[in-house]
């Protein structure tokens, strides 16, 4: 691999960026607690790792070049996250973790929340067409040709996934210490307003 130092700055750079799943681990940490955040960053890794597989067996330059599935991979995944930001914003339930306190007494609703969360994370990366271009585009600038191409695209695959999990885990824990101001229902609500616009900003924002 060459300049891996490089690449460890941009990956961390991309991780930080807000988008899509820094929407996603807000949402499903304030709605109910850290541990669906946990699961939504499970979620992103495994979709980060579905990714990762493709980029190994060569077919994202297919799917890059087929006009077809790529446009169906970004229709898809534009409808979904419109989908969750709409879900979001028409929801009566405001971001409580008080609310999620008592939701958690139940174990099989606290496991509902969790795997709706692992869920969300993994398929909105696996329908977005943006991480398509970053395995095709990002990645092979740092691979070494002379080398074991299939490899390093897995070790760089892998070093991304571990270096967004990282971050979202420090996010998580910055919003967990926030847990004060998410008590107040104005904060809530506007919060809760804010998510729903973003999502279905990043679904429009994906077809364009």
């Amino acid at each position: 691999m060459d300049n891996l130092l490089a690449y460890l700055l941009m990956a961390l750079m991309m991780s930080m960026l807000p988008g899509t799943d820094t929407v996603l681990v807000m949402k499903n940490t304030f709605s109910y607690g850290t541990r669906a955040g946990y699961f939504t960053i499970l979620g992103i890794a495994a979709g980060l790792t579905f990714w990762t597989m493709i980029a190994v067996f060569g077919l994202s330059i297919v799917i890059a070049q087929s006009v077809f599935l790529f446009n169906t991979i970004k229709y898809l995944g534009a409808a979904y996250l419109i989908y969750l930001g709409v879900r979001t914003f028409i929801s009566r339930d405001t971001f409580s973790m008080d609310t999620v306190s008592e939701k958690n007494d139940h174990r099989k609703t606290a496991t509902s929340y969790c795997k709706d969360s692992f869920l969300q994370g993994a398929i909105s990366n696996i329908l977005n067409p943006k991480t398509v271009l970053v395995y095709i585009s990002f990645m092979p600038q740092f691979v070494d040709l002379s080398g074991n191409i299939h490899l390093q695209l897995i070790t760089l695959g892998f070093i991304l996934t571990l270096i967004a999990a990282g971050w979202f885990l420090i996010l998580i824990y910055f919003l967990d210490a926030m847990k004060r101001w998410l008590k107040k229902p104005l904060f809530q609500k506007i919060l809760q307003k804010c998510t729903g616009i973003l999502l279905m900003g990043f679904g429009v924002k994906t077809v364009i």
